[in-house]
């Protein structure tokens, strides 16, 4: 269970990114297509409300509870957001009644199914700032550098081994060797 602070703190993180990839990760044949979701709310129990399209299949085909992962990332934004968690399909019409959104109810009752994930892992991530531009030339000199003596972070070369190829034998179809005795 999350603690008030670090729940707060997610509400607001989430809150400010308001959207995010969700990912379906049960293994079943049916489940939920890869989207991109908008969350309504996020309650005092942890827990996030948002709409997917409903799928062409019949609802109750579907696993009513299932592992998933949301992304949530912003342009602009100097943090990103990845939640796991266990995300339940809300079809219910006596739970869908006791909502307070009266819009939420609305939008359940049309094309959309309501889902509601309870967060198990937030991994919150801060970018670093953008590198800060010292003038076109030493810019030029710094790529110019980076050509010459490969200072990319990261690379590293590599070398195919200098040994020959092994020989490979060919024998036409019509010539058979058959041992003497």
């Amino acid at each position: 269970m999350l603690n008030k602070c670090d729940l707060q703190f997610l509400q607001e993180k989430i809150q400010d990114l308001k959207s995010a990839l969700f990912f379906s990760q049960n293994t079943s044949l049916l489940r939920m297509a890869t989207t991109i979701v908008s969350i309504l709310k996020v309650d005092e129990l942890g827990q996030m409300w948002f709409f997917v399209t409903r799928p062409k299949q019949a609802l109750h085909e579907f696993d009513r509870e299932f592992p998933v992962r949301l992304e949530f990332f912003r342009k602009g934004k100097r943090f990103f957001l990845h939640v796991a968690g266990r995300a339940f399909i809300v079809n219910d019409p006596e739970e869908i009644n006791s909502l307070v959104y009266e819009d939420i109810r609305e939008q359940a009752a049309g094309h959309m199914v309501l889902i509601k994930v309870k967060m198990m892992k937030a991994d919150y991530f801060e970018s670093s700032a953008p590198a800060q531009h010292t003038g076109w030339w030493r810019d030029a000199l710094s790529q110019l550098q980076a050509w010459l003596f490969n200072t990319r972070p990261g690379y590293k070369p590599y070398r195919l081994a200098d040994t020959p190829m092994p020989m490979l034998s060919y024998r036409p179809a019509g010539q058979i060797q058959v041992p003497v005795a």
